[in-house]
């Protein structure tokens, strides 16, 4: 049956989209799931019989490396203190609480500006920059909502599955600008800093991602929008050389690992781990740096994670 609900579904495009409507497509097997939503979301088959692409590596692991430190690793809360164990706790972004439900915060006795998230999925955050402002209820809904889901079975990001849904509360990192800090995402294959992708204008619908290497030169790695002049550049963090050495710790025995950083008034923040990019699905990478990626990318190699 399993095979046969892979072949309909490799089908058409149309067709995955119109099974997608329907919460059964949900309960389909990982593998089959995975090949279904890549053909959708790529444009392509998924091969996971021999990976050779990042993408394609990412969805094998997702199927394939079960370490139970990964749900450490991916849960907001619990990270801080793999975090602080490995470099140290000066590098975290300073806890304000950490709660069951949204009923249980006291709004009130919260700072001016903060951040909120859930402990147990990606992407959704609550920035706010002045509490005067903020629309509680709204926040509020969102929270709730985020809650009710387990995130694992969108994408099937195995790590996120048997995490504990709580809210997380932190500061919000000042910029000398006012906006959301630049984010460092430092790429690491088999424990090794490899190239950082810097993320501007966050928060305003409009983000750009640019790529460098160790030595800080430009790479056109992502076909997003941007296409910088030959003369552009970014300023080089003035502790790079310490952001990737956190970098090599926090990623030493995974077979990859994103490593996702702040660095603002010359301080450097912890931002999150990233095992899974785009959830495996990252259209605008460039094909060629796809490729590139999983050429860097060893499943086989020996990994022993550090404790």
């Amino acid at each position: 049956m399993h095979n046969l609900l892979e072949k309909a579904l490799g089908s058409t495009n149309a067709l995955m989209k119109h099974v997608l409507r329907f919460k059964a497509f949900y309960v389909l097997p990982d593998a089959v799931y995975l090949k279904a939503m890549y053909r959708l979301m790529m444009g392509k088959k998924l091969q996971l019989t021999n990976p050779i692409s990042f993408n394609e590596k990412l969805q094998w692991l997702k199927l394939h490396y079960r370490n139970p430190l990964l749900t450490v690793l991916s849960d907001k809360y619990e990270v801080r203190k793999y975090v602080a164990k490995k470099v140290g706790e000066e590098y975290l972004v300073p806890l304000i609480g950490i709660w069951d439900k949204f009923e249980d915060i006291d709004i009130d006795s919260l700072p001016d500006q903060f951040v909120l998230k859930c402990t147990h999925n990606s992407g959704g955050v609550i920035i706010c920059q002045d509490k005067s402002k903020l629309d509680i209820q709204a926040a509020a809904q969102k929270i709730k909502k985020w809650l009710k889901k387990n995130y694992y079975y969108l994408h099937r990001e195995w790590s996120y599955k048997n995490i504990k849904p709580r809210i997380i509360g932190e500061n919000f990192i000042p910029t000398s600008n006012g906006k959301v800090p630049i984010d460092y995402k430092i790429h690491c294959f088999n424990g090794n800093p490899d190239n950082v992708m810097v993320c501007t204008d966050r928060g305003n619908g409009d983000t750009k991602f640019y790529y460098y290497n160790r030595d800080w030169k430009l790479l056109k790695y992502n076909s997003r929008g941007i296409n910088p002049a030959k003369d552009f550049s970014l300023p080089r963090p003035e502790r790079l050389d310490e952001m990737l050495e956190m970098a090599r710790v926090l990623s030493e025995g995974f077979p990859y690992l994103r490593v996702d950083l702040y660095f603002e008034d010359n301080k450097i923040y912890f931002g999150e781990l990233t095992l899974y990019p785009v959830a495996g699905f990252d259209a605008s990478m460039l094909e060629e740096t796809d490729l590139l990626f999983g050429s860097k990318l060893d499943l086989h190699a020996e990994n022993k994670p550090g404790k």
